[in-house]
């Protein structure tokens, strides 16, 4: 089956309604926050959509400029809210995070990493890290346990922000706008930039109502399409089959690998520009493993990834560019086949051959 990607937009010009605030809707979209970024943390917040780089406007000539029945996928995305969309400009307001009058509007997915270190109190998790992460590409983090690869890879979408005692300097980039500047809205943020982490952790609702959360969170489908967009994402992961008549159940009873499964299609639904992959395949046997490694081949041409992973075979065979951590430094980056079979670095040689680690 092809991609689902684009699937919302296609069929969505005039479905993306404003979202009321209220009370009830901002515990559904803290909720639903876990849709990109489902795993635990301290701080849970959901996203909005966003793309094109630093052009100010102001609400009122959006509106006199883009029209009332413009598609959400049709134009300029943004990481402060008012051009994504009424639902999370209105939930950012209410809930705090930085929704703004004025909006930075972007235009490419990419990420990049400048002079960047991380603590958490006295301790240095990493220090003067500086890589870029190229659109559409699959990026692997490789490096031994406690090198600073899950740090980095939080801190891209502030997994780590109310985490006691953390601390940034340097720059984490996304489409040229820091991530942590006061105008981004964080909802914004973590709706564009998803993450999948290596234990699934399904929302206890329905298997059907696990893939469209967000989607309906963000009022991105009407009610009717629902149904659509959950087969349409599930068919994406290979789950449909194992689901098709049970969709009403429980997540709880699929096994580990379908339930990972499900919390890619979740998070794939919302339709992110990238997608950061915590070991997502180390708790799962051999079969589902090639399944999800097939999928982040399939997604590719569409989708950033960045994924961290202990199995150098993996990283060998899906990433495009391989990043080595070590001791906190980022000791060796660039195309997968150099850094494996050409690696510069003594420590890169040690590492990739077994010798350290």
């Amino acid at each position: 089956m092809g991609s689902c990607r684009g699937w919302i937009i296609v069929r969505l010009t005039n479905d993306h309604l404003p979202f009321a605030v209220c009370s009830r809707n901002v515990h559904i979209l803290w909720v639903l926050s876990l849709v990109m970024s489902s795993g635990p943390s301290a701080e849970r917040q959901v996203n909005t959509s966003g793309s094109e780089p630093s052009t100010i406007t102001s609400d009122a000539e959006r509106d006199g400029d883009e029209g009332a029945g413009r598609s959400p996928g049709d134009g300029p995305r943004s990481l402060t809210g008012g051009a994504a969309g009424g639902a999370e400009a209105g939930v950012g307001a209410e809930a705090g995070v930085g929704a703004e009058a004025g909006v930075t509007v972007l235009d490419r997915t990419e990420l990049a990493v400048s002079d960047l270190s991380i603590g958490f109190g006295s301790a240095t998790v990493l220090s003067g890290v500086d890589v870029s992460f190229q659109p559409n590409t699959i990026n692997a983090l490789i490096g031994p346990t406690g090198c600073g690869k899950s740090t980095l890879l939080r801190s891209i979408n502030r997994m780590n922000d109310k985490v006691h005692g953390y601390w940034r300097k340097g720059r984490i980039e996304f489409d040229d706008v820091d991530v942590a500047d006061p105008s981004v809205d964080l909802l914004v943020l973590r709706r564009r930039v998803g993450m999948v982490f290596q234990r699934p952790n399904p929302f206890p609702m329905s298997i059907r109502d696990n893939v469209v959360a967000g989607v309906k969170a963000h009022r991105m489908a009407p009610k009717s399409q629902l149904g659509e967009v959950a087969e349409c994402f599930l068919k994406e992961v290979g789950l449909w089959s194992a689901v098709a008549y049970r969709l009403g159940d429980s997540p709880f009873r699929l096994s580990g690998g379908q339930q990972q499964l499900l919390c890619l299609a979740r998070a794939l639904a919302v339709e992110p520009d990238v997608l950061l992959l915590d070991e997502p395949t180390s708790s799962l046997d051999p079969i589902t493993t090639e399944m999800v490694e097939d999928l982040l081949r399939r997604l590719a041409p569409s989708l950033t990834m960045v994924v961290v992973t202990h199995n150098l075979a993996q990283a060998r065979r899906i990433s495009g560019t391989t990043t080595f951590l070590y001791n906190g430094r980022l000791v060796e980056t660039g195309e997968t086949a150099q850094v494996f079979d050409a690696p510069v670095e003594p420590e890169t040689v040690s590492y990739v051959s077994g010798r350290i680690g």
